[in-house]
């Protein structure tokens, strides 16, 4: 009775962030694509329904270090991406909010949307994975405080020498006050710019994890 709608950030003409590693160029939009799509196998395998917002036509999973950069995604129903940002945020919010709509009225009122990006600072700057959450639902912030318990938790288990420092805090973000879903919170995955958070994203059990992680969140495991 869950659905969740999961969106990779940027994609088509917009590769987001880049960073650079080992002669390298890191894409975002590829980066955030591979962790959306195991998340999205996870759900769909617990008989969660789920649907890929922004799609490749060639490319599913890939455990490859290094993931090519392309510009041919699509977003559901194979419609082209616009080049103009707030076009193309607009067409993603309004194929959620046509299908928040259809599925309410099969009764599926479990709704919640998933936005996964990678941040991009100053080299220097190492980040956690953070969380935005929509301003004035306080569903949404539970999901985002029941996400960063979950790494929290995780951080300890797998990683007891350091501690885990990502963040809750609302923001105003176009895709989180434009979709209709009862629950929406967006995610920043790490800082593509920063070797230590790059290692996040160029190992697969690495983005793996990432999945797994927020996975157990959304499920409530």
């Amino acid at each position: 009775g869950r659905v969740f709608y999961l969106v990779s950030g940027h994609a088509g003409p917009d590769p987001g962030a880049q960073g650079k590693r080992a002669g390298n160029t890191l894409c975002e939009d590829e980066y955030a694509y591979d962790v959306t799509l195991r998340l999205l196998k996870l759900l769909l395998s617990h008989g969660a329904t789920a649907y890929m917002i922004v799609r490749d036509p060639n490319d599913g999973i890939r455990d490859e270090a290094y993931l090519q950069c392309d510009k041919d995604e699509v977003v559901w129903g194979n419609l082209v991406i616009p080049v103009p940002q707030r076009e193309r945020l607009q067409q993603r919010s309004d194929l959620i909010n046509e299908m928040t709509e259809q599925n309410e009225k099969a009764g599926l009122s479990n709704q919640t949307m998933i936005e996964i990006h990678v941040d991009s600072r100053s080299h220097d700057t190492e980040t956690d994975v953070f969380f935005y959450y929509r301003p004035g639902s306080e569903s949404s912030r539970q999901l985002a405080l029941k996400m960063h318990q979950v790494f929290l938790q995780k951080y300890r288990n797998k990683q007891n020498n350091r501690t885990y420092s990502g963040s809750v805090t609302d923001r105003n973000l176009f895709m989180l006050n434009e979709t209709t879903t009862p629950r929406a919170v967006y995610i920043e995955l790490a800082n593509i710019q920063n070797d230590w958070d790059q290692q996040r994203l160029v190992l697969k059990n690495n983005r793996q994890a990432l999945a797994n992680w927020l996975c157990t969140a959304l499920l409530g495991e």
